[in-house]
């Protein structure tokens, strides 16, 4: 190659490579956007803050309210339940034999005395004849022996045959009079046996699953019932008392018992009311509770047995009570207290004594008036006098300080004056790779 053909520029050491210069350039605008972003978020926060103070200087809270109220505070006692039935029965058989018949569905409903199952009845029937059989027997052979032995004490009254005849006929008497005796009461137990056969409900209520189907032999008082029959109406509800609660329930106990409500397992669904039936004689030295028992009348069937319930027991009722929302009441330093709302809208903390409650509701027994005015929403932020707004109105907007006039100046007049404004213009060119060129502005 000739020296024409090769030609290379002599490098400026002042001039920069053309990647090196974008790079200043981006590190540079990155670094403006910066300090725009903070000077931005200055001086928004330093607004913010101005309007959400009042006059006074501190923050405002907006808060819910409520009016203290009078009213009745029922005393409830709370307690977890388990449905029991008031009668669970084994359908068993009492003589052994086949089972030919079960006259029921599984899950039916059936009412007392009704049929539900019958045994086979003949070989019963059967020994049922043979014992009436035997008694007439007997029976034959006492009336035989009877007029026997009047005959001999009418031949010794005539000295015509020895004693010892007539006491001997006296005493085969007495035996066959013993074997009617006997016989009787085979007769009544074979007619016992028979009646067995039949099955019928002890009580009213469901039957459960047949266990055993129809021929099928079976034994008395097997190990295997052929249905379980439960009581559902009226069924009963067995909860733990403390024993702190005892004398309670047993001063307020009246003749028709105390009033008992079962809600669902969530507590929020009542399925039955009733009343409380009795409490135990013992108590549980491991849990330090009684057992109670409440009965409820269940012909809808909300109630099942070994459901888990929550049982509410009202105790008592009291009357004419300072009532407030269960959520004004805070606790501090010096026990509870409420926050009050005053004429000029700030609060002040009163303390109170509290009494009986519910989860909505609760009473006060000393420290509040009926008709006063109680923060039950927002208190958490509330100080001793800071002011508060109310559902409704609106927080205090910022730059409500009062220049000359009521007017904002604008300009460098007023400079750090309370309600002059601040303008801070940063214009700085900046280029973006690959080439773009923005031009950011940020006026305050």
């Amino acid at each position: 190659m000739s020296e024409q053909a090769i030609r290379r520029e002599p490098l400026d050491p002042r001039r920069a490579p053309p990647r090196r210069r974008r790079i200043s350039r981006t590190i540079v605008a990155i670094v403006v956007v910066v300090l725009v972003a903070v000077l931005l978020a200055f001086v928004l926060s330093r607004c913010a803050s101005k309007g959400a103070k009042g006059a006074s200087g501190r923050p405002t809270t907006t808060v819910a309210i409520a009016k203290a109220t009078v009213g009745d505070m029922p005393i409830h006692l709370e307690a977890l339940g388990t449905v029991t039935p008031e009668a669970t029965d084994q359908i068993n058989t009492r003589v052994s034999g086949m089972l030919v018949q079960v006259n029921f569905k599984e899950g039916q409903i059936v009412k007392k005395g009704q049929l539900l199952a019958l045994i086979d009845p003949r070989p019963f029937q059967a020994a049922l004849d043979q014992a009436k059989g035997q008694l007439l027997k007997d029976q034959a052979a006492l009336a035989d022996a009877e007029l026997d032995l009047a005959r001999y004490r009418k031949l010794l009254a005539q000295d015509s045959i020895a004693s010892q005849t007539v006491d001997t006929q006296a005493a085969l008497v007495k035996q066959d009079a013993a074997a009617v005796v006997s016989d009787q009461a085979n007769v009544v137990a074979a007619a016992l046996n028979l009646s067995f056969c039949k099955i019928p409900a002890p009580v009213s209520g469901r039957v459960g699953l047949r266990q055993v189907d129809p021929g099928n032999q079976i034994v008395a008082n097997g190990a295997t019932p052929i249905t379980v029959l439960t009581q559902l109406d009226p069924i009963d509800v067995v909860f733990s008392i403390p024993e702190d609660s005892i004398a309670d329930l047993a001063s307020h106990q009246t003749a028709g018992g105390l009033p008992v409500t079962a809600y669902d397992r969530t507590g929020g669904t009542v399925l039955a009311t009733g009343s409380l039936f009795a409490i135990d004689s013992q108590i549980n030295t491991t849990t330090g509770t009684v057992n109670g028992k409440a009965r409820f009348a269940n012909p809808g069937g909300a109630l099942f047995p070994n459901q888990f319930v929550n049982v509410s027991v009202l105790v008592e009722t009291l009357k004419n009570q300072v009532i407030v929302p269960t959520t004004a009441i805070r606790q501090g330093p010096q026990g509870s207290f409420v926050w009050v709302l005053q004429p000029d809208q700030t609060v002040k903390a009163q303390t109170v004594k509290v009494g009986p409650g519910t989860a909505e509701t609760v009473s006060i027994a000393s420290g509040l008036t009926v008709g006063q005015t109680v923060i039950t929403q927002g208190g958490d932020r509330l100080r001793e006098g800071g002011k508060v707004v109310l559902p409704g109105q609106r927080p205090t907007k910022a730059g409500a300080g009062k220049g000359a006039g009521g007017h904002h100046r604008h300009g460098g007049g007023g400079g750090g004056s309370a309600g002059s404004r601040i303008k801070a213009r940063i214009c700085s060119p900046v280029v973006v790779p690959p080439g773009s060129r923005v031009t950011i502005k940020s006026c305050f």
